[in-house]
């Protein structure tokens, strides 16, 4: 890779490719125009020492005449310099999570190679961000909800439909899609002069790597898979069984300690008899968050399988204890973790629209509501079939479609990749968004895969100190990842409450 200097002119490069069918770029032109970082909401230390610019890119690459987009870009030069040739591009989940805004801080990552952070388009940094301050509300609001209830469900599509209208006065909602910003990826890479560079990715971004790995694989050297979407897999049902591993995983751990067995003897039937019993009669508390006030929290079956997935799995140690107080009729515990979301300052900031993007036109459509109930019934058949009725994370998600409203992406999005690409897959244990299972799973189908489960740790595992310097050492040989340091992980011990 050149030294930096390059990015003190724009880059306006022909790129002669054939129409639009899969695999296949119709871009006439990209140009690589250097500029100053963009604002972020917080401080992004990267951003101090990076050079910046935007990638110019068309909306609909079917119609090159039409509508450009800029897509903020970030290069952070090597610690150590010269630079290796090739560079790390990292891409970020979501859909609609930001990769300048939340970049990655594995150790040792931009050492020795330059790391290139993108702002996809729909994203907060790029031209025609798809955010959705109408749901983002909406979510606050239904804290105080019964999750699973009709209403909330009619008032979450009339946000959507509400953003929807918005942003389609701007925008082709449908050319925000994963198709699109893997071709984004290639403009890229090309714009810049990049010859091979390797993919860091997580949770969504592992969706679009596996698409992009198919587009130009000649052009990876490596990639890094940390929490796997598979687009062959994604699908609203998809979601019950990341969520079953691990409560499995995270129920056997307090088998497996005998303290934890001791004072919680039945956590997992515990647990779904409190799920039975919320979805029967929701409870209500209120509880108070720092610099936000007072705030109603409404438990019910659906809205502690959501805590589960998300927050339980965030913070292991207490899962035990929060459910027993729970039992005991205490909900103040869980309740408590529930609301942080209406904490602005703790919330990570999402491009919604862009997430039903993704969602309405590569998963939705390519699953039946039966297929989705078999798939939540083979997961947990004593859950109450209301409870089932909402995929976990992705609650009325149909009906969000239908107020969306974009088109079906072609069936291609969803093929298996494979290929002789260099691939480090990683999960962590306690992973009730991407499993393990799935890091499995597309590994059957990359010869030259290794594949790493971090024990007792949740979603992205980049951060981890161990599973960081996996990474970089996967980086800096390919297929020779240092993995000697996950033998000695040990899942947290769990928190024991006293007696109730």
């Amino acid at each position: 890779m050149r030294k930096v200097r390059r990015f003190a002119v724009a880059l306006v490069l022909p790129l002669a490719l054939a129409g639009p069918a899969w695999g296949q770029s119709s871009t006439p032109s990209t140009q690589f125009i250097a500029g100053p970082c963009p604002t972020t909401p917080r401080p992004v230390a990267l951003l101090e020492r990076a050079r910046c610019g935007v990638l110019v890119v068309p909306e609909d690459r079917t119609k090159p005449d039409g509508r450009m987009l800029r897509l903020s870009v970030a290069i952070v030069p090597s610690r150590t310099q010269p630079a290796a040739a090739d560079p790390v591009v990292f891409l970020q989940g979501g859909p609609g999570v930001d990769g300048i805004m939340y970049p990655p801080v594995p150790a040792g990552i931009d050492q020795n190679r330059d790391l290139i952070l993108t702002s996809p388009r729909g994203n907060w940094l790029s031209q025609s961000a798809m955010t959705c301050p109408e749901i983002v509300d909406f979510e606050i609001r239904r804290i105080g909800m019964v999750y699973g209830a009709a209403s909330t469900g009619d008032q979450l599509a009339q946000a959507a439909r509400t953003c929807r209208d918005r942003l389609a006065a701007n925008a082709d909602l449908g050319a925000f899609n994963s198709t699109e910003s893997a071709h984004d990826l290639a403009d890229l890479r090309r714009a810049l002069g990049i010859k091979q560079w390797n993919v860091l990715s997580v949770s969504y971004g592992t969706y679009l790597a596996l698409i992009y790995m198919r587009l130009e694989p000649d052009a990876i050297r490596s990639v890094v898979l940390d929490g796997v979407t598979p687009p062959s897999a994604g699908s609203p049902g998809w979601t019950w069984s990341s969520v079953r591993e691990a409560f499995d995983n995270m129920t056997g751990a307090c088998v497996a300690q005998s303290a934890c067995k001791a004072r919680y003897p039945d956590l997992a039937r515990t647990f779904i008899d409190q799920v039975r019993q919320l979805e029967a009669h929701p409870v209500t508390t209120t509880v108070t968050v720092p610099k936000v006030g007072e705030i109603k929290v409404v438990l019910d079956g659906g809205a502690l399988v959501d805590w589960f997935a998300t927050m339980a799995t965030n913070s292991p140690a207490g899962f035990p204890e929060a459910v027993d107080q729970l039992a005991h009729g205490n909900p103040r515990p869980i309740a408590e973790q529930v609301a942080t979301k209406a904490d602005p300052a703790q919330a990570v900031r999402t491009a919604e629209g862009q997430a039903l993007n993704v969602f309405c036109s590569e998963w939705v459509p390519y699953e039946t509501p039966d297929e989705e109930q078999r798939l939540a019934r083979k997961a947990f058949a004593d859950f109450p079939d209301s409870v089932r009725a909402q995929p976990p994370q992705m609650p009325f998600i149909r009906q969000e479609c239908q107020a969306w409203n974009v088109p079906k992406a072609p069936a291609a999005v969803r093929a298996v990749t494979s290929g002789s690409i260099a691939t480090l897959v990683l999960s962590g244990g306690y992973d009730a968004q991407t499993a393990p299972q799935w890091g499995r799973y597309v590994a059957q189908h990359l010869p030259h895969s290794t594949v790493v489960t971090v024990p007792g740790w949740p979603h992205g595992v980049y951060h981890q100190p161990c599973a960081a310097k996996v990474i970089a050492s996967f980086i800096d040989k390919p297929g020779q990842a240092d993995t000697g340091c996950v033998a000695a992980i040990e899942p947290p011990a769990y928190r024991i409450g006293p007696p109730q």
